[in-house]
């Protein structure tokens, strides 16, 4: 399993609710829009009740497909259990890319796009800050942040 999948996984079951531990401070998950290949729009809080794994990402990204497929093992493992999978492609005719990027990895959940300006604003990034894909959020059922990648995708310890 890849460092991206091994962290991934390991917020997940911390998060969901599979493992306890002391949680940092709230956030609430501030709302974004998107867009899914078949022109719905969607907002991030549609699907408040559920645990989110947000990813923010680039289709041409190979770290980012293999996230990508990470994310569509757990929606089939825990989609029962309240979870749900979403990535929202942020690259340069990601509107283009979306729809052939869920064909050719066969993916089982939500795959939309959104810009990077409205990606920054949820993430707290300003526009100078240099950042990796991909950007993990976890958000529990209530709408607040668990748990979320550093704009470097390092762990802050």
């Amino acid at each position: 399993m890849s460092n991206t999948a091994c962290k991934l996984f390991s917020i997940l079951i911390l998060f969901a609710g599979i493992a306890g531990a002391a949680a940092p401070p709230l956030k609430k998950a501030p709302e974004l829009a998107f867009r899914l290949p078949a022109g719905q729009d969607r907002l991030l809080s549609s699907y408040r009740g559920k645990v989110v794994s947000l990813e923010f990402i680039h289709t041409t990204c190979m770290r980012c497909q293999q996230a990508s497929q990470i994310q569509n093992r757990l929606q089939q493992t825990y989609a029962g259990r309240g979870f749900q999978a979403l990535d929202a492609a942020i690259n340069p005719n990601a509107d283009l890319l979306v729809e052939n990027f869920v064909k050719d990895f066969h993916l089982n959940f939500p795959v939309a796009w959104t810009t990077p300006e409205q990606a920054l604003n949820f993430l707290g990034f300003s526009i100078v800050d240099l950042y990796v894909v991909p950007q993990i959020v976890i958000i529990d059922r209530k709408g607040y942040i668990r748990a979320q990648t550093t704009p470097k995708g390092n762990d802050p310890s």
